[in-house]
């Protein structure tokens, strides 16, 4: 691991620190997981928006997702 060094305001790095005590972990531990969960949403940010213009530029037809319509739907009593 390499160390860094990281600048934060002083009432971020009390809520920092005081997160990391409820969590019983270190300062470096909760920086750590939080970056990692972050660069997770913005990976996952990214696939959402690629699916999204392949949707736009080649929409889904009817007769696609027609057929499954009896599939998706609830039994009758």
């Amino acid at each position: 691991m390499e160390t860094i060094q990281v600048v934060l305001d002083a009432k971020l790095l009390k809520a920092t620190d005081l997160a990391a005590k409820r969590q019983k972990v270190n300062r470096s531990v909760l920086v750590r997981e939080a970056l990692q969960q972050h660069l997770k949403r913005l990976h996952d940010l990214k696939l959402e928006e690629r699916d999204r213009c392949g949707y736009l530029a080649q929409p889904q037809r009817e007769e696609e997702f027609r057929v499954w319509e009896d599939t998706a739907a609830w039994p009758e009593l």
